[in-house]
C-alpha cells in the first residue's frame, strides 16, 4: 500500500496487511506520518517539556474507592 506523509509529502510503501494499513483503510480520518517526521516531532516535544514552559492539559480523573 502506498501512503503519503502529511508533513513532508514523502511517499512510502507499507505492507498491505499491517495494522497501520488496516487503520488507514477503515478509518480515512487517520493520517500517515513517516518515521523521520515522527522522530523529529518527538525530539522537539521532549525539548519543549525539558524547558519547563510546556503544559500538557489532561482531563482530571476521579479515583474510585471501589
Amino acid at each position: 500500500m502506498n501512503v503519503k506523509c502529511v508533513i513532508c509529502d514523502k511517499i512510502e510503501d507499507i505492507l498491505d496487511y499491517s495494522p497501520e494499513a488496516k487503520k488507514l483503510r477503515n478509518r480515512p480520518i487517520h493520517t500517515y506520518m513517516c518515521q523521520e517526521c515522527s522522530t523529529r516531532i518527538e525530539e522537539k516535544t521532549q525539548a519543549r517539556i525539558a524547558t519547563g514552559n510546556f503544559k500538557l492539559y489532561r482531563s482530571v480523573t476521579k479515583d474510585d474507592d471501589w
